[in-house]
Formats: structure tokens, C-alpha cells, sequence
């Protein structure tokens, strides 16, 4: 019994470190569209954010996608990473992984309360980064093109792994 515990919790470990790393990649280098003069940039990372928090349990969540947003910014624009630590964690809080179906209506809702959450802290972040909160206000329409962006695909991929079952295999899994 206790070897299965020591499955579970290695398996939700790896599960979380490919989740990180596939929201690195996916923040810092896939459609990686830069905007602004304070080194914002448009990405669809937060797509993957959405999937590890309907996929792994709250704690597993929070750090893949802490480290994923994280290390994307190390990658390439180091000044926001500590606010994107924090950000990437509060837009995991508005999802649930406890339903049978990805696409229960909390998920359905979710990305748009987590698109809310996001813009309002990178909003924050840039006030106090650069000491102006007029300037920030620019910023405001590539955060609703990234967060609208990933909320489709999130909603687009999730349809499609209910269609494949994919929560009860990865409930296999993720014992």
C-alpha cells in the first residue's frame, strides 16, 4: 500500500515538472510575440496553466505553474519573474480538478475570471516595476489578446480531451 502512495505522489511530481516545462517552452518561445517598451510579450502559455490546474491537485498546480511562468521569464525578460511567479499561481485558484469532465461549468468560467486576476496583477507589477500606473494602461490590450487567446485554446483542447476521456485516464495516473 504505501508503495502506491510513493507511485502517486512520484507520479503527480513528474506530471507537474512536464506540465512546467511545457508552459516554459510554450510562454517563452512558441507564438512568443513581444509588445510594449516594458518587456511584456504575448503568449499562449497560460493555455497549459489552465490544463495542470484541471489535471493535478491544487499544490501540484500552483508549482508548475510558479516554475513554468517563472523560468520563461529568466529565459527572457528576468524583471518580471518574481510578479510572474505569483500571477501564474492566483490564475490556477479559479479551476477545479475534482469534476469528472474538464469542461464542467467552474472550468468554463474559470479562464475569464483568471484573465481578470492576470491583467490587474501584471497591471500592478508594471506600476511598481516602472513607477507609473498610467503607462501600464497600454498594456492592458495585449494582456486581454494573451488571455483571451489562451482561454480559447484552453476551452478548444479541454473539449477535445473530454471527448477522449482523458480525466479518468489521468485519475488512473495520478492515484
Amino acid at each position: 500500500m504505501e508503495n502506491r502512495h510513493v507511485n502517486g505522489a512520484t507520479s503527480k511530481l513528474v506530471t507537474a515538472g512536464l506540465f512546467a516545462a511545457m508552459i516554459t517552452i510554450m510562454t517563452a518561445y512558441i507564438f512568443h510575440v513581444p509588445y510594449g517598451a516594458n518587456g511584456g510579450y504575448i503568449h499562449f502559455g497560460d493555455a497549459l496553466i489552465y490544463l495542470g490546474a484541471v489535471f493535478l491537485p491544487r499544490p501540484y498546480a500552483l508549482a508548475a505553474a510558479a516554475v513554468g511562468g517563472g523560468m520563461a521569464d529568466i529565459l527572457t525578460v528576468p524583471v518580471w519573474a518574481p510578479a510572474t511567479v505569483v500571477i501564474k499561481m492566483l490564475i490556477v485558484l479559479p479551476f477545479t480538478c475534482k469534476e469528472g469532465r474538464i469542461l464542467c461549468p467552474r472550468n468554463i468560467a474559470a479562464p475569464f475570471l483568471a484573465a481578470v486576476v492576470s491583467a490587474a496583477g501584471y497591471y500592478l507589477a508594471e506600476g511598481i516595476l516602472f513607477g507609473s500606473f498610467a503607462a501600464p494602461l497600454a498594456s492592458l490590450a495585449g494582456s486581454a489578446v494573451q488571455s483571451g487567446g489562451s482561454a480559447v485554446i484552453f476551452l478548444a483542447l479541454a473539449a477535445a480531451l473530454d471527448k477522449m476521456h482523458m480525466k479518468n485516464l489521468a485519475k488512473q495516473i495520478l492515484k
